[in-house]
């Protein structure tokens, strides 16, 4: 089957997963950690994306992020690839790529979805049992949002400030809003949506996406088309 052209949507929040080569690690320490965050930073300003949550595990890279045009995403980590790619490689006197692929992403409709897919990501560490705390995980945006720490990365979603009108506010909703934790459902419908690369939202966002894009928004469903019936008169 022909691989799915990526759809990026400006102005719409996307979940990108990218990971490393055979699942191999992109961060080896925390100085590795540091560049590849700091790399980031400087790559989604240049590309004009806004990165709204991140986490970053040994072997791979969450985030959620939304980009002004639809190339940006492509763009910013295109470049962050040849940068911290090529720094690393250096570092461990390696040569050769480091991830496995291009990227995963898919849009998703921020009303539905974009505080469900926040602690989705800063939950992965817990999920990994590397911290007790979402905030005690020092790679990801967690700590920024739990008022932790300011972290430089992070350009806060409208949404998220419409969770309180104090940061003490939002801080305190946003510990609870991690606490509730994720469901099994929640889980698998976020990390196939990204892995897949189906958009993510209500039928009536899918239809608002249809109207500009000729890619396929769902999953065929299998099975013979509906009307078609066998020819009977075939023997077996």
């Amino acid at each position: 089957m022909a691989r799915l052209p990526r759809l990026a949507v400006p102005g719409q929040p996307h979940h990108l997963i990218q990971r490393g080569l055979n699942r191999q690690a992109i961060v080896t320490d925390d100085h590795d950690r540091q560049r590849l965050l700091d790399e980031l930073r400087e790559c989604a300003a240049t590309h004009k994306v806004a990165i709204h949550a991140y986490v970053l595990m040994d072997n791979h890279l969450h985030l959620l992020a939304t980009p002004e045009t639809a190339e940006g995403l492509s763009r910013m980590m295109q470049s962050l690839g040849r940068r911290y790619v090529a720094a690393f490689n250096k570092r461990h006197s390696r040569s050769g790529t480091l991830w496995d692929g291009r990227f995963r992403a898919a849009p998703i409709e921020a009303g539905a979805y974009l505080l469900a897919c926040m602690r989705y990501v800063e939950l992965n560490p817990l999920r990994s049992q590397l911290a007790a705390q979402p905030g005690e995980y020092r790679w990801s945006s967690a700590a920024h949002h739990l008022g932790q720490r300011r972290d430089p990365l992070v350009f806060d979603h409208a949404l998220f400030w419409a969770t309180g009108n104090t940061p003490f506010e939002r801080e305190l909703g946003w510990k609870a809003w991690l606490e509730q934790g994720c469901s099994a459902a929640e889980w698998r419908v976020l990390t196939e949506a990204a892995q897949k690369g189906w958009p993510l939202g209500s039928a009536g966002f899918l239809l608002g996406l249809a109207q500009d894009t000729e890619r396929p928004l769902q999953p065929r469903k299998r099975g013979r088309p509906a009307g078609r019936k066998t020819d009977s008169s075939r023997g077996a």
